[in-house]
């Protein structure tokens, strides 16, 4: 997606650690005209999957799966990392370590909103070493769901997530692959 690559190396800033910081657009500060796209491009290129529901970790995931979910008319589930005097029994839960906050937290869904007839779409901002969409994938198997694919915005290449996900024989579709963040040089794959 040439619109997202350009916002990538416009107004993207690489952090010491290849990271990639993107707040003033994707995961902080949102540019909905730009995350409208991006759900319009994740309908297309799943559009013949019969997807009843897009599932996501709360919170950088949720702008691009709400208009991911817009698009193609079905409901959002978010998984959530803390829990809730209202989110406190019958869950599904996995463990998820975020490499940016240096953190493990549960993720949980109620099961209310997962059941076998689902076929569910993973949509995710990031995917350096695959710990979100692994810990989704497990609630997935656990709630007897079938994944119709991953979705990612901005695919660290370098990193093992692409390899983890291709071993579990879901399908993954990246808008942007980063090969390298070398030099504080943002260099995709072609």
């Amino acid at each position: 997606m040439d619109l997202l690559k350009q916002r990538i190396v416009e107004d993207g800033t690489v952090l010491p650690g290849n990271v990639l910081k993107v707040d003033n657009f994707l995961n902080h500060q949102v540019d909905t005209k730009l995350m409208d796209q991006i759900g319009e491009e994740f309908a297309k290129l799943f559009k013949d999957e019969k997807i009843t529901k897009v599932i996501t970790v709360e919170s950088s995931g949720i702008a691009p799966a709400l208009m991911t979910a817009f698009h193609i008319g079905v409901p959002l589930i978010f998984a959530r990392k803390h829990k809730s005097l209202t989110l406190t029994d019958n869950l599904y839960t996995a463990n998820v370590y975020s490499y940016t906050k240096q953190v493990s937290n549960d993720i949980s869904v109620d099961k209310r909103f997962l059941n076998p007839e689902d076929r569910v779409l993973i949509i995710d901002d990031f995917l350096a070493n695959g710990q979100a969409v692994q810990g989704l994938l497990e609630i997935a198997k656990v709630a007897k769901v079938d994944v119709a694919g991953v979705g990612i915005v901005i695919e660290k290449s370098f990193q093992k997530g692409r390899s983890m996900i291709e071993k579990t024989g879901v399908r993954l579709e990246s808008l942007a692959r980063i090969a390298s963040l070398d030099n504080q040089k943002v260099t995709f794959v072609e």
